[in-house]
């Protein structure tokens, strides 16, 4: 018996089956494309020939809008558009709502991508900068410092250490006419935008005090009141060069207030004229006896208020001063002192050190 093949039916072409299966992925990958080199267009650097000559500071102000900083930005042509960064600022706050711009100063660049730059803003990569005040500098060193690095001027300085915020450091003792020595020495890293401000500078400062030292003197519950703690350690940190001698000079003068001595230091007498004196000018007698209310030569008791900032090591050491019989130093000329424990083994000290700088 033969067996019959039934036939194969016949394929016609059908441009609808390959419309449906093929044209609208790549429809779709030609609108993605589309849509990604539009975007791509939208965000790409604005460029310049020289990016680094072309670097600026764009200052974004608290509590404004993220479309006015895209405005912004535009106008100082760092951006090419505002609607990429409108864009932007949607995926963004819908994929990160726990972020958001932030205000303060940004090195920007036209060589950076709308993207780039809108992720440091985002994220807060602000401008930083440092600035270092030593232990024992006073407000008027202070204000020459800023002066120097361009911040403000001293005399503006000079002027804002004098406004007392008493409201928000309540810590602050009551009545005193200058913020010398609550400005704590340190090294410090702040925005540049900062830097125009001497109260934001101050606020920085006196924050660093409330962080380091204010702790140590509530810890210790000592006798003696905040003003006169830091007004003793300043003169402490003014008197001692070499850290070995911090707490020895700090027990010479806790042993001559308790006994109702004057205190007989030369810093005060400095502080008080606004000199400086050096090896080879030493102080007068006619400063010596020049009348101040921070002479101590003349005046028993502490000075009106600190004469420098104290560093830590000078607070600590205020607070433990060592136990001694000594009751006068003299410096000698390699940052060492002389302790003697009468007047005149101190005098004899004090010719000794003359003779030998003389020779």
């Amino acid at each position: 018996m033969t067996i019959q093949k039934k036939p194969k039916d016949k394929q016609t072409f059908n441009p609808k089956q390959i419309s449906a299966a093929k044209v609208v992925p790549v429809a779709v990958g030609v609108i993605l494309l589309l849509g990604w080199a539009g975007w791509r267009g939208l965000t790409a650097p604005v460029g310049t020939q020289n990016s680094e000559a072309q670097k600026a500071q764009f200052t974004v102000k608290p509590g404004v809008s993220g479309n006015q900083i895209g405005r912004e930005l535009a106008q100082a042509g760092l951006i090419k558009s505002t609607s990429g960064w409108k864009i932007w600022t949607r995926f963004k706050q819908a994929t990160d709502s726990s972020g958001g711009f932030k205000a303060g100063t940004y090195l920007v660049s036209p060589e950076e991508s709308l993207a780039e730059i809108a992720d440091k803003i985002w994220s807060g990569e602000i401008m930083q900068t440092n600035f270092t005040i030593p232990e024992g500098w006073s407000t008027m060193q202070m204000g020459k410092y800023f002066e120097s690095q361009g911040y403000f001027s001293a005399a503006e300085f000079e002027a804002a250490v004098t406004a007392i915020p008493q409201e928000q450091y309540s810590w602050l003792p009551q009545d005193i006419p200058i913020l010398e020595g609550f400005l704590y020495p340190d090294t410090y890293k702040i925005s540049s935008d900062l830097t125009n401000s001497p109260q934001a500078i101050i606020k920085t400062m006196l924050d660093r005090f409330e962080q380091v030292a204010l702790p140590v003197y509530e810890a210790a519950k000592p006798d003696m009141s905040l003003l006169d703690w830091v007004t003793l350690s300043s003169i402490v940190e003014k008197e001692a060069v070499i850290g070995d001698e911090r707490a020895l000079i700090a027990g010479v003068f806790t042993a001559r207030l308790n006994q109702g001595m004057r205190l007989e230091s030369d810093p005060t007498v400095e502080y008080g004229l606004g000199i400086r004196q050096t090896a080879d000018q030493p102080l007068t007698f006619a400063q010596v006896r020049t009348p101040s209310p921070y002479n101590t030569y003349m005046n028993t008791g502490l000075t009106p208020t600190p004469i420098a900032s104290p560093g830590i090591a000078s607070l600590k050491a205020t607070l433990n001063p060592e136990s001694t019989d000594y009751l006068f130093f003299v410096a000698r000329y390699d940052g060492t002192h002389v302790f003697s424990e009468t007047l005149s083994e101190h005098e004899a000290a004090t010719r000794e050190i003359r003779r030998q700088r003389n020779q």
